[in-house]
């Protein structure tokens, strides 16, 4: 018998759910669970699906997800319902209806977790290790994952690289090989990319206060773990803030610091002077671009830095609501004429599903606690930074046109540059660009003290 045609999406959906509650019959017998018992099942999602044991020291390290999380996931992709849409330009208030769906069919018919997997593994040379903080009210042990590629050439630079929000150590991958095995008149580095703690693999924090600082000693102590008594840094983003603190509070140990993001707040001057046209034409495009993020675009920093539950509680039952919250800030975010591949998409959005987004967001109010932001306004709490600070500006970004006499009010700012492409993921979209701005200046021992 020969079905009509407009049955067939719907067969191939009932396929997929048929097949994932069979796994999830199966997972209920492994677990002893009775039918009485099926509301228990939640803990198969609630629980890290992957080993979180880190030794105290070093240890080569693979991703490997629990079968029944991956094909839970799948099931919870497959029943997603849908918002309504209504008529407003596409992406005024998210991602509309015809995108998410889109990527919702893709997950359930083409993404392979496994093989995302496997290919990370095979890319990235990754360990898992756990430092302490001394001398720090911050007590807790804190397990770290990173990406550690030495290079083969003598006198190579230690580079500790952060990542930011919405990305995870995947952002450095392009920049490895470049890095690690230059051409001879380049400078060569070896490269350190953690998962920050509580994104990607890295645990989460159990107790709050794991501010800025914190994660800033974290990163220091992990550098020295693995005998990178003297560093420099590359950062944008969540890593650009951490970058700060880990520069001015570190300088025994931080040579030099490059960072993508690199923001101060304007003062009450700088504002009278905008408003009686005093102002260059760098710091007028500078307030002008910080005005409108404050106005318009930094609802989802808010929502973070004041009740991030009221978000995490929704997205940590919804891998397709995880996915479009992240998702929104990466096409917000990029480069023009950028395009994200469905795939990358949704493995972005696993390094936040895996491990839960709890974490990850609520490191938003531990800044706000810390004053990093004030409401819809930027703090300026970091320390100082006598060691030598470049800044690579990127038009696709807020901070963008930031001036060199502004940066120089909070650091040795010895390094600007500021291109004509480009936005908040340079390291992903724009990595050539981004690898020459680090060997221009970590290559240049006059400006970062690197000789």
């Amino acid at each position: 018998m020969q079905l009509p045609g407009s049955l067939l999406p719907w067969l191939g959906i009932l396929t997929v759910v048929i097949r994932a509650q069979n796994d999830l019959a199966s997972f209920i017998q492994e677990l002893g669970l009775t039918n009485e018992g099926y509301h228990d099942f939640s803990d198969v999602q609630s629980v890290t699906p992957f080993d979180t044991n880190f030794p105290s020291a070093p240890s080569p390290w693979k991703i490997s997800i629990e079968r029944r999380f991956i094909e839970t996931t799948r099931l919870k992709v497959a029943l997603t319902r849908y918002h309504k849409d209504i008529d407003v330009p596409p992406w005024t208030e998210g991602p509309p209806r015809s995108n998410i769906s889109e990527l919702r069919d893709y997950w359930i018919d083409k993404y392979d977790w496994y093989s995302v997997e496997s290919q990370i593994n095979a890319k990235y040379k990754q360990f898992v290790t756990t430092v302490t903080l001394p001398d720090s009210n911050y007590t807790d042990p804190v397990p770290l994952h990173f990406v550690h590629h030495r290079s083969k050439h003598e006198n190579a630079i230690p580079l500790l690289f952060m990542h930011g929000t919405p990305g995870s150590f995947l952002e450095v991958g392009a920049l490895l090989d470049p890095l690690t095995d230059p051409p001879q008149s380049q400078p060569a580095f070896h490269v350190v990319a953690p998962s920050m703690p509580g994104y990607g693999f890295s645990p989460a924090p159990k107790n709050p206060g794991m501010d800025p600082t914190h994660v800033a000693s974290t990163m220091n102590e992990l550098m020295k773990q693995l005998g990178y008594n003297k560093y420099v840094i590359q950062a944008g983003d969540w890593g650009g803030i951490v970058l700060r603190y880990t520069a001015g509070l570190h300088p025994d140990n931080v040579v030099s610091a490059l960072s993508n993001f690199f923001v101060v707040a304007p003062n009450a001057t700088d504002l009278a002077r905008f408003d009686a046209n005093q102002t260059t034409p760098d710091e007028t495009a500078y307030i002008k671009n910080v005005q409108n993020y404050g106005d318009n675009n930094s609802g989802y920093r808010l929502l973070m830095s004041e009740s991030p539950l009221q978000a995490v509680i929704g997205m940590t039952d919804s891998p397709l609501g995880n996915l479009a919250f992240e998702w929104t800030t990466m096409k917000g975010l990029s480069a023009k004429g950028w395009i994200w591949k469905l795939e990358d998409i949704i493995t972005w959005s696993m390094m936040y599903w895996i491990p839960g987004p709890y974490a990850s967001m609520r490191h938003y109010r531990e800044m706000a606690l810390h004053g990093v932001f004030a409401g819809t306004a930027l703090g300026n709490v970091y320390p100082f930074i006598n060691v030598p600070i470049g800044i690579s500006e990127w038009p696709g970004d807020f901070w963008y046109r930031l001036p060199l006499e502004w940066a120089q009010r909070y650091s040795n700012t010895t390094f600007r540059v500021v291109h004509d492409v480009g936005a908040h993921f340079p390291a992903v979209q724009n990595s050539d660009l981004l690898v020459a701005d680090i060997r221009s200046f970590f290559g240049n021992a006059s400006l970062s003290n690197t000789g």
